[in-house]
This record gives structure tokens, C-alpha cells and sequence, in this order.
């Protein structure tokens, strides 16, 4: 039955089941479309799955045009209902992994999904994981739930762990082309997993376990976090010594070999990043290990929205001004430019921070209408950057976004915090 299931895979004849039809799911399907595999996209919001059968993407990474194409072909369906997934033969996870307030792993969303795949779970299947996780996870979480009734890896059904590398808005690396890592239960796990993969993906790259595959994702995001982490330290070093950290990192930079540049931000947001590497201080914890450097560096990204507003509060001191009261103009708020994605961004408390010192705050972001805080608030979107610009007593950068005005705004350079060197960057790119 098995050898079967390898069969359908490699002459793209078996049918997919893509669980979460998110910023990760619904690009993984129309991926696995164009590469002429049959999919049931599955989603838990019908609201949402309406949308989509009437070709409205809410995807960055899709066009609403890519899913019209893709639902055309008659080779994409959608569904919320569980056992429409029956004639699935392959069931990729891809649901969303947060953390608890007390920023330990919140499982309840892939324990929904494998109370879902249960319902249809059955021989001659297999089941990979997509959702960031902690190391451990597949083996310890989904092989025992998926061997219920008797049924038995390798004899029954086949389970992989695959990390998802979507990075929104990068259109140097669609999904296809960023190579994917492959960790099976077992080796033909492994190898089934590649081949599918294989088919619709320019480069699959399979590893001995999905542990290590699992580890490979939060050393990727781990790495980003502590070298953020570093350079958010070194700028407020730079800070003290009355150094520009924009200048240092450049001169840093000529070095062709052992420097890799990062840049300082007001802290850290997304998906992933602020995230992942949590996951592992999580299992390490558990081995009786302590991670630390990554808790370390995660400290110093969390508390930096403070730093930003006590930069705030100390420039506007030097106009003689408190920061109660003060008018102050917040432009960008999404956690990466040119993406409509607030998820994580220090722009959220930074924004709160402006709000508990009593400050009258007010905010630009072409991507983000209006946004909630979480004392519930709701902030609007000003529209006009040029009479904003003018009334703030204050103005901070925090995402730059291309469109922005930055010859404008640098017209204020005095009232100017600039937490991305967006003006600097803008007006050096800009033609004599």
C-alpha cells in the first residue's frame, strides 16, 4: 500500500491535503497546483474560505489573479469540512505555532489539526509537518497519535517533518526556489517526502531525522535573533560613545570575508524571529540545559521598544518638551517594510509605551488602516504624511516603508527619530 503511495507521488497522481490555508498554507498550495498535484485546501474560518473561492487572495505572497488561475484548473478545492479530507492521501500541517503569555509553546493549533486528520487517518497515508515547532515534536507528538488503532510507521503510513522558509514579500525567492528540508520518521519516509517535495520545489536537501530538521528551522531564526540582538546592543553603545552605529556597520561591512552585516530596528517582529528561538530554550529547559545566550539576546530584542521611547522622551527634552502631552508621529507599523502584517511588531508597544507616558500619539501605514492595542484600543491611520509631519512635536521611523516621502521628511531632522536609517539610505539612493 506504501509502495503505492511512492507510486501516485512520483507521477503526481495522489492528492494533497494542505491544513491551514494561511501566510504558509495557501502559497504551499498553489505551489504544489502549478506542479500538477491535485489539493484540498482546508481551513477552519468558511468566511475566509468564501473569499478565496471568489479569487480574493489575502495572501501577500498570492495574487488574487495566481488563485483564480489556480482554482481554474479544477485541481484546487476548498473545504472546512473534516471529512473532505478522507480522499486526501498526503496531509501537510500548516497551522500556526504561537506562544503562550507566558511564552511557552502553544501546541493547541497542531492539536487541533491531528484531531482533524484522525477523523479520516487511516493505512496507506502520510502526514508532514510544516508548522514551527519545538525539536521533538513530530516524534513525540505526532508518531504516537498517528499510531493509534494499531496502525504502524513504514507498514501503515509514512510521517516528515519539513520547516516552512516563507519569508512575505521577498519576490527574489518564491517559494519554489528556496530549498526544502526534509527530516522522515523513517528512511522511506524520507524518501517519499523528497520526491514529493522534489517535484515542485527546485532543491530538496533531506537530513537523518525530523529532529534535525526541526533544529535547522530555530537555528535559522536563532541566529537572526542573536545577531539582531547584538547589533541592538552595540547601537546603544555606539549611543553612549556619541557614534553613528549606521556609519560603524558600513566601514564594518567592506571586510570581504568573517562580518556579515545586521542592523539595528526597535526590537523584533513576525512570524519567526521573536518566536522560534523560544521554542528551543523550551526543550533545552527540559534536557536541564540552559540556553544562555539566546535567552540573553531575546532580552535585550524584547526590551528594546523601551529604549526607543526613553530616545523619544530624551529628544524631546531637548526642545524644552515633556512626553505627556507631546504630539508625536508614528510612521510605520507593520513589522517588516512593504508587508501588511503587523504580527509581533515592536511598533505595538511602542505605541503603548507613547500611550502610558501620556503622549498624544498618531500613526501613518499605507499597509495597516487601523490597528488594536491591547489594552483594546483602536488606532486609525492618518492619511496626509505632509500636515502630520508639520503638527508632530515628534517624529519616529519604525518600518520603512518605500512610499513614504523621505526628502519630506527629512525636512525635520530636528524632531526626527529614525530607528531604521530610512532618511539617511532614501536620500543617498535617490538620483543626482
Amino acid at each position: 500500500m506504501l509502495n503505492q503511495l511512492q507510486k501516485q507521488i512520483e507521477n503526481r497522481s495522489c492528492t494533497l491535503a494542505i491544513l491551514g490555508l494561511g501566510y504558509v498554507g495557501l502559497p504551499l498550495a498553489i505551489t504544489f497546483v502549478n506542479a500538477g498535484y491535485r489539493i484540498i485546501g482546508y481551513d477552519i474560518n468558511p468566511e475566509y474560505l468564501n473569499q478565496m473561492r471568489n479569487g480574493i487572495s489575502k495572501i501577500l505572497d498570492i495574487s488574487s489573479q495566481e488563485l483564480k488561475d489556480a482554482l481554474a484548473t479544477g485541481r484546487f478545492s476548498l473545504t472546512s469540512v473534516p471529512s473532505d479530507l478522507e480522499g486526501a492521501d498526503v496531509h501537510i500541517i500548516c497551522v500556526p505555532t504561537p506562544l503562550s503569555k507566558s511564552r511557552q509553546p502553544d501546541m493547541s493549533y497542531i492539536e487541533s489539526a491531528l484531531a482533524t486528520l484522525l477523523t479520516v487517518w487511516g493505512p496507506g497515508k502520510m502526514a508532514i509537518l510544516e508548522s514551527t515547532t519545538y525539536p521533538g515534536t513530530t516524534q513525540e507528538l505526532l508518531l504516537p497519535t498517528l499510531s493509534r488503532n494499531g496502525l504502524k510507521l513504514d507498514e501503515d503510513f509514512l510521517l516528515a517533518f519539513s520547516p516552512e522558509r516563507v519569508d512575505p514579500g521577498n519576490h527574489k525567492f518564491p517559494l519554489h526556489r528556496i530549498p526544502k528540508v526534509v527530516g522522515g520518521s523513517s528512511k522511506a519516509s524520507t524518501q517519499a517526502a523528497a520526491a514529493l517535495y522534489g517535484a515542485a520545489f527546485e532543491q530538496v536537501h533531506t537530513v537523518s531525522s525530523p529532529t534535525a530538521a526541526e533544529l535547522a528551522k530555530l537555528l535559522e531564526n536563532t541566529f537572526r535573533n542573536v545577531n539582531i540582538a547584538l547589533v541592538n546592543e552595540f547601537a546603544q553603545i555606539c549611543d553612549s560613545l556619541k557614534a553613528d552605529v549606521w556609519e560603524v556597520i558600513e566601514a564594518a561591512g567592506t571586510k570581504p570575508f568573517g562580518f556579515m552585516p545586521f542592523f539595528p530596528g526597535p526590537g523584533i517582529g513576525g512570524h519567526c524571529i521573536p518566536l522560534d528561538p523560544q521554542y528551543l530554550v523550551y526543550k533545552s529547559r527540559l534536557h536541564g540545559y540552559e540556553p544562555r545566550l539566546v535567552a540573553l539576546a531575546d532580552q535585550i530584542n524584547v526590551e528594546r521598544p523601551r529604549y526607543v521611547v526613553q530616545q523619544a522622551m530624551d529628544i524631546l527634552n531637548t526642545q524644552g518638551k515633556a512626553i505627556n502631552g507631546a504630539r508625536v508621529l508614528v510612521l510605520g507599523v507593520t513589522y517588516k517594510p512593504d508587508v501588511p502584517d503587523p504580527r509581533e511588531s515592536p511598533a505595538l508597544p511602542i505605541l503603548e509605551f507613547l500611550a502610558e507616558k501620556g503622549a498624544d500619539t498618531h500613526y501613518i501605514d499605507p499597509w495597516i488602516p487601523s490597528i488594536r492595542l491591547k489594552n483594546g484600543d483602536e488606532m486609525l491611520s492618518a492619511r496626509d504624511l505632509k500636515e502630520e509631519a508639520a503638527e508632530a512635536d515628534l517624529i519616529i521611523i519604525l518600518t520603512a516603508h518605500q512610499n513614504f516621502d523621505y526628502e519630506l521628511i527629512s525636512k525635520y531632522g530636528k524632531k526626527l527619530l529614525d530607528t531604521r536609517n530610512a532618511v539617511s539610505t532614501s536620500l543617498r539612493q535617490q538620483p543626482n
